[in-house]
């Protein structure tokens, strides 16, 4: 079976904007006298809305906060963090691989499509991808809902089956799986306590991934 394209998660996967989300929620924990527990983070990576944080924060400092206000510090923290951000090992050669040898490129993420435009123009990358499909364009719907992984199929006029996703999150590869594709976990700092059973190749560096094992991971499966 030919490998026509590679899909790719972006958060934790193209740039470790999953450590920067964590650790500026984890300052304003620190702040209030806590932690922001990882092991609960790590079962809503990978999906939407970053859980119910504030009230998390709420509950072990026995009063109430203004949880807009707390929001839209750990976005701005968040944005400053990711701005000095390089793609993480090895993306920047496998996608270089994959345009020269003809592989359409997506990415299928539960962020917004505008994060995936913004940082992947200040990184020098948006001009190899062929799609980019955020929870927006399937109306809010993220992982491990298979649909951002579907619309990046249709996007780029391709049979799953025909394709592999990149992943780095277990609700990642639930999505993609759902979505009949291949595919390839990534774990990172953040996610590699999870249950990655499910995919069909788990590395641990996108620096050690080749498009050959590409194809034989569509082929196999």
């Amino acid at each position: 079976m030919a490998l026509d394209a590679i899909v790719f998660d972006f958060d934790g996967l193209i740039l470790d904007t999953e450590w920067s989300v964590y650790q500026a929620i984890d300052e304003i924990y620190v702040e209030h006298g806590h932690q922001l527990d990882l092991e609960w983070w790590r079962t809503i990576v990978g999906t939407t809305g970053g859980g119910d944080w504030p009230a998390r924060l709420e509950s072990l400092v026995g009063r109430s906060l203004d949880h807009e206000s707390l929001h839209e510090r750990s976005i701005r923290r968040h944005r400053h963090l990711t701005a000095s951000l390089d793609p993480l090992p090895g993306v920047v050669d496998l996608v270089e691989a994959a345009h020269a040898e003809g592989v359409r490129l997506a990415v299928a993420s539960s962020s917004l499509t505008w994060w995936l435009e913004s940082n992947l123009t200040r990184v020098g990358l948006f001009g190899r991808f062929d799609a980019l499909c955020g929870r927006d364009v399937v109306g809010g719907r993220a992982k491990p809902d298979p649909d951002v992984y579907l619309a990046a199929l249709d996007s780029l006029g391709v049979e799953a089956t025909r394709a592999v996703a990149v992943e780095d999150s277990p609700h990642g590869v639930t999505a993609a799986k759902a979505a009949g594709m291949a595919c390839v976990a990534v774990p990172n700092r953040i996610t590699a306590p999870g249950d990655f059973s499910a995919a069909d190749l788990v590395i641990d560096s996108l620096a050690s991934l080749t498009l050959a094992e590409l194809h034989q991971v569509v082929g196999g499966s």
